[in-house]
C-alpha cells in the first residue's frame, strides 16, 4: 500500500502533461488538468507525513464511527469476519517497545494481522482515507479518519483510551508502531535514496541460455492453518476456465476430490472425461461440456465429428476456423499423444 500514493501522483502529473501535449499535436482533443482536478487526486499521505491534513480525532469518536461504518466487515474489536483478515492481534507490549513483531518470526503462528505487518501509521491513515468504508470510499471526513485510526491503534494497545490523534502528535505515535523497524528501505524501489534507500536492485539474475527447464510450473501453497478457512476452494470454481482451487478439505499431499460439477459431468460421461488433460492444456478456457462458450461444446464436437479421431487430433494441434463460426482456434502446443487421447474421447461421443 505504501507505494500506491507516489505512483498515483506520477500518473496524474503524467496525464496532465500528456493532455497539454495532446493539445499541441491534436488541437481540440484533450486538455491540461486544472489545479483543482490535480488537488482532488493528490490525497496521498507519505510515511514522513507529507500530505497529511490538519485535524484531530479521538478514540471515543472513532468507536462511534467504527461501530456504524467499519464493524460489519472488520468486527467490533478488529477481529474481522470470515471474509476479511483480522486487523488487530499478534502484537505485544514488547513489540511496541522494540518495533519488531516477534510473532512474524514464528511459522506456527496462525495468521498475520494488519497491525503485525504495517510499519507506518501514515499507511493506516492514508488507506482508511482513500478506500474506506468499502461501500463508500472517500466518504469519511478528516476528523472521522483521524478518529478511526485512533480507535484502531487503541484496539492494538498502541494508544490509550482517552487519546486524541492529531497532525501534531502522529509522529510520536509512529514511534510506538509494533513493526516500525520491520521494513527496510535498502533497495532500489520506493522510497529510494530520499528515505535511506539505494540505487542497487535488491535482486540479481541472469537470463538462462543453456540447460533451461522445458516447462515452468507455477504453483502456490496454503499453510496448514489456512486450509479450509473459507470452505473447500475446489467447490468454489466453475467448471469453465483453467483455474482450479485446491481441495482444502483434505490434508496437503493427498489426492484431491472432484468438484460436484465435475462429478456430475464425469458421471454423465461414464467417468472417461480426460479432465487432467483438458485442464492442463487450458481447453476449459474456451470449451464447456454441454454449452457453447468461446468455442463449441464438447458434446457438439462429439456429435459432428463422431469417429474422426485423427481429424480432431489434427485440428487440436493445427488449429482452424470457419467450421464453428468466425472465431478461429489457434494451434495448440500439445503433444501428439495428449491430443490423440482428447480426440479419441471426443470422437467416441464423449461417453463410455
Amino acid at each position: 500500500m505504501s507505494t500506491f500514493p507516489e505512483v498515483l501522483i506520477t500518473v496524474v502529473l503524467a496525464a496532465a502533461a500528456a493532455g497539454a501535449h495532446a493539445q499541441d499535436r491534436f488541437p481540440g482533443i484533450g486538455r491540461a488538468a486544472t489545479p483543482a482536478e490535480i488537488k482532488a487526486w493528490d490525497i496521498d499521505v507519505r510515511p514522513d507525513f507529507r500530505g497529511l491534513p490538519k485535524g484531530s480525532g479521538s478514540v471515543a469518536k472513532g468507536m462511534e464511527v467504527w461501530e456504524g461504518k467499519c464493524a460489519s466487515c472488520h468486527g467490533v474489536f478488529g477481529e474481522s469476519n470470515e471474509v476479511f483478515s483480522p486487523l488487530v492481534g499478534g502484537t505485544s507490549a514488547e513489540d511496541i517497545r522494540n518495533g519488531r513483531v516477534a510473532n512474524l518470526q514464528r511459522s506456527d503462528y496462525p495468521g498475520r494481522t494488519t497491525l503485525m505487518k504495517v510499519p507506518h501509521v501514515a499507511t493506516l491513515w492514508d488507506y482508511i482515507n482513500r478506500a474506506m468504508p468499502w461501500n463508500a470510499p472517500k466518504s469519511l471526513s478528516t476528523e472521522e479518519v483521524y478518529a478511526v485510526t485512533a480507535y484502531l491503534l487503541n484496539l492494538g494497545e498502541i494508544v490509550p483510551d482517552d487519546f486524541v490523534l492529531t497532525d501534531r502528535n502522529i509522529a510520536d505515535v509512529q514511534k510506538r508502531m509494533p513493526n516500525r523497524n520491520g521494513m527496510t528501505t535498502n533497495h532500489a524501489m520506493w522510497p529510494g535514496k530520499e528515505h535511506g534507500g539505494s540505487d542497487a536492485p535488491d535482486v540479481k539474475a541472469a537470463a538462462c541460455m543453456s540447460n533451461c527447464p522445458a516447462d515452468a510450473k507455477v504453483t502456490s501453497r496454503l499453510p496448514d492453518h489456512a486450509r479450509n478457512a473459507h470452505g473447500n476452494l475446489a467447490e468454489q470454481n466453475r467448471l469453465v476456465g483453467p483455474q482450479r482451487g485446491v481441495d482444502t478439505s483434505r490434508a496437503a499431499g493427498t489426492a484431491p476430490a472432484r468438484t460436484p460439477a465435475v462429478n456430475q459431468v464425469a458421471a454423465a460421461q461414464g467417468g472417461r472425461m480426460p479432465l487432467d488433460l483438458l485442464q492442463k492444456n487450458t481447453c476449459t478456457a474456451c470449451h464447456a461440456p454441454g454449452s457453447k462458450l468461446v468455442g463449441p461444446s464438447w458434446s457438439d464436437v462429439a456429435k459432428k465429428h463422431a469417429g474422426k479421431t485423427e481429424y480432431i487430433a489434427s485440428k487440436i494441434r493445427q488449429g482452424g476456423s470457419g467450421v464453428w463460426g468466425n472465431i478461429p482456434m489457434p494451434p495448440q502446443a500439445i503433444s501428439a499423444d495428449e491430443a490423440g487421447r482428447i480426440a479419441e474421447w471426443l470422437a467416441g461421443g464423449a461417453a463410455p
